[in-house]
């Protein structure tokens, strides 16, 4: 078990022993961030679904209204004139055999992937290559479409995806530590509304068990999972 450093003692001695609301928990994580480095901060949503079940798995995306402060490079499988839309949406690779070489070879300049639906008879043989990575387009997740340029614009403007692990909980980035409070709150309030929206109709009990928000090298804060609409309330 490695050593706590002293920088992270003091941080976890100013965090409450109850849940705090959004903005309370996002101006302290300000607070306690010493890393010399822009932090990327997470929700942890703790939800009371069996993943193991196939009618309470949760997937999907969701867009940041603050951006996520993360430059995303796209890739864009595409034809015709498709890939010039791409090109002129801001694309930073659009093609089809030589972009399927590339990665075969494993090249991956890109953080997210597009497609076409016609491209994606040649882009599902490489499932095995980017189903691993999280980069394999997915219509559900809007990144198999023929509506390419909004795809890219959603992907480069702060779209994230969450997704429920096997213990049922969704991890989702919602911004930077250098994000105002409001700011942070206001991308919780976008990623807890959807998590919301998205609730499995086979799950029982509880829903939203609990929420914990963190820095790349804070410790977390719990979060007030009753407090819905209220993201900019003022911080205790």
């Amino acid at each position: 078990m490695s050593k706590k450093s002293k920088k992270y003692v003091a941080a976890e001695a100013q965090i409450p022993a109850e849940p705090v609301s959004p903005l309370a928990a996002m101006a302290l994580l300000k607070e306690i961030s010493t890393a010399n480095f822009d932090e990327t901060v997470t929700g942890d949503f703790r939800l009371g679904i069996d993943t193991r079940q196939a009618d309470q798995q949760l997937r999907g995306t969701v867009s940041l209204p603050n951006g996520s402060g993360k430059t995303v490079r796209v890739a864009v499988f595409a034809e015709g004139a498709a890939a010039q839309a791409a090109e002129e949406a801001g694309a930073d690779i659009v093609g089809t055999d030589i972009l399927m070489e590339q990665i075969q070879a494993g090249e991956f300049n890109f953080d997210a992937a597009v497609a076409t639906p016609d491209q994606m008879g040649k882009v599902g043989r490489l499932g095995k290559i980017l189903g691993p990575r999280g980069l394999m387009p997915n219509p559900k997740l809007g990144t198999v479409t023929n509506d390419v340029a909004k795809a890219i614009n959603e992907l480069k403007g702060g779209r994230v995806e969450y997704r429920a692990d096997r213990y049922g909980i969704a991890h989702v980035i919602l911004g930077k530590v250098s994000f105002t409070a409001e700011q942070l709150a206001e991308n919780y309030g976008a990623v807890y509304d959807e998590i919301l929206r998205m609730k499995p109709a086979a799950a029982k009990g509880k829903y939203v068990k609990s929420v914990t928000v963190s820095g790349t090298m804070t410790p977390g804060v719990a979060v007030d999972s009753s407090v819905t609409r209220a993201y900019t309330q003022a911080a205790e």
